[in-house]
């Protein structure tokens, strides 16, 4: 090993070196007292964005940057950069960045502070012994007091409603931001898992036979297509009713999905068994959800409103006719579709939105300024589509009738009666608004006036008997067993009992049909 010899304390290399080191500390001390006080400067100057950041600016600053001495910096700087966003990003930018990861923050608890809220998931006390098929047991005009805990159905569950202000106006997204996150402010699961029970076989009573509802989910191969928290849809312009024209086939396409607001007028006495089975099982599916009822709960949300005339199955027309107006007055330029129905619907949001899409696309118009009305089309002298399978307007459409519905001689504004779905109809074809034909490239229907089970085992009236339905359809015909229903349907109708919906909810989502 060779050591460098040693140097003498006295020689000049070591004077040069201590000369230097002596420099460098001067520096040293002389930038460190300026380094503490930038320091301290800094801190306390972000202290001060911090602590005002809650009210939203400090004095003598615009709305848009906070001032730190003779320094504008961005609103909400700190945190843009702690997110990776450039600092220089103002407030009031449309910055596309991934959702904010918890929707249940205190702004948005603070307007509205029944977010993320879903009655407490209770379980019955039968533990392991306790079966789904007690739930199918009840009346479906039962209110669900008489439902044993595990059903969720039972009024006493939700607790009683919370108070709204006379010119409270809902947020309809509620249900779609729980859908969105996954969980409910608690953490719960949203939706709520749903047992391997719904995937059997189950009658209507509870029967461990006769189940045509998922007997028909198969047979015809009904599927969802997409996730329900899905914000793309793929569509084909060619499975329309007389499509492809000229024997060309397109290929799908992934396209945003359009923007869909569903509406249902219930009563009171269903919020705590169909509103809420709906709830927490296709309503998230929606970008927009209400319930218009008898009472107003923000939870669910539902609202009561004022219209013309009592509460009355007789005077659906004028119920039908105060939704309209309020969805026009509140949320038109929110959404481009708007679906409405009763409460024994089961809707499949996710098709609804490919089909509206592709109709869109197939026409190459916008929903914002083409007149649509869809649904299941009926023709009984005049033409209209079924109240019961549920129908949707473009936004145009209902700007378009919300101009003209108080016209009292074409479109019935001042007439008591049960019959919403024709009394639209004829207004809009006033307005020269028709029905839009929902089959398929086959012929297969989309909405659905009756329960999948009905539809599947339809057969025409015997020789001298008349059925409506068949009447209602002679111009087109009805196809019956398993070319009844597209695959891509839509809605089903008389699905009364909240358990049915849980079924069918399993049975499209949950359960492998294919292995069954």
């Amino acid at each position: 090993m060779y050591r460098r010899t040693a140097t003498s304390a006295s020689s000049p290399k070591v004077s040069a070196s201590r000369e230097r080191r002596a420099k460098r500390e001067n520096k040293l001390n002389h930038w460190g007292g300026h380094r503490k006080y930038l320091l301290l400067i800094w801190v306390g100057a972000m202290y001060h964005v911090t602590m005002n950041s809650g009210n939203g600016k400090s004095e003598g600053t615009n709305k848009d940057s906070w001032k730190i001495g003779k320094v504008s910096l961005p609103k909400n700087a700190i945190r843009r950069m702690r997110n990776g966003k450039s600092k220089y990003q103002s407030a009031n930018e449309d910055i596309k960045s991934e959702p904010d990861q918890n929707p249940y923050s205190l702004t948005a608890l603070k307007k509205n502070p029944f977010l993320g809220w879903q009655p407490p998931l209770t379980h019955s006390p039968l533990g392991s012994s306790f079966s789904w098929r007690t739930c199918f047991k009840a009346d479906p005009k039962s209110d669900g007091s008489d439902q044993p805990t595990g059903c969720n159905e039972n009024p006493a569950e939700m607790g009683s409603n919370p108070p709204v202000a006379k010119d409270w106006i809902p947020d309809v997204t509620i249900v779609r931001t729980m859908m969105m996150h996954g969980k409910d402010i608690n953490g719960n699961p949203f939706p709520p898992s749903l047992p391997k029970e719904l995937c059997e076989g189950i009658g209507v009573r509870g029967e461990k036979s006769g189940d045509t509802n998922k007997e028909c989910l198969m047979e015809s191969i009904i599927r969802s297509t997409g996730a329900l928290n899905s914000t793309t849809v793929t569509i084909s312009s060619s499975n329309h009713y007389g499509q492809p024209e000229n024997g060309i086939i397109q290929d799908p396409i992934v396209v945003p999905a359009p923007k869909l607001m569903c509406l249902v007028y219930t009563m009171a006495d269903a919020h705590a068994n169909r509103i809420r089975a709906m709830q927490q099982t296709w309503a998230g599916g929606c970008d927009g959800f209400l319930a218009f009822s008898t009472e107003s709960d923000p939870r669910l949300p539902a609202i009561s409103l004022e219209h013309e005339g009592p509460e009355a199955y007789k005077n659906m027309w004028q119920k039908v006719r105060s939704i309209w107006k309020f969805v026009g007055t509140h949320y038109i330029d929110d959404y481009d579709w708007f679906f409405i129905g009763g409460d024994d619907l089961f809707v499949l949001p996710h098709n609804l939105k490919t089909y509206l899409a592709s109709l869109a696309h197939k026409d190459g118009t916008d929903p914002k300024t083409k007149e649509y009305f869809v649904g299941r089309r009926f023709n009984e002298g005049s033409y209209f589509n079924s109240g019961g399978a549920g129908y949707t307007l473009s936004r145009a459409t209902l700007r378009k009738f919300l101009a003209n519905m108080e016209d009292a001689q074409h479109c019935a504004a001042k007439q008591r009666t049960s019959m919403e779905d024709v009394m639209i109809a004829r207004c809009l074809s006033h307005l020269g608004i028709h029905f839009t034909d929902t089959r398929d490239a086959r012929g297969r229907e989309r909405f659905h006036p009756f329960a999948p089970g009905k539809h599947l085992h339809w057969t025409p009236p015997k020789p001298g008997e008349r059925d409506w339905y068949e009447d209602y359809n002679k111009e087109w015909g009805i196809l019956e067993g398993k070319d009844c229903c597209a695959p891509d349907s839509v809605s089903f109708h008389y699905i009364k009992k909240a358990s049915m919906v849980r079924h069918m909810q399993a049975l499209l989502y949950s359960c492998d049909l294919e292995d069954q």
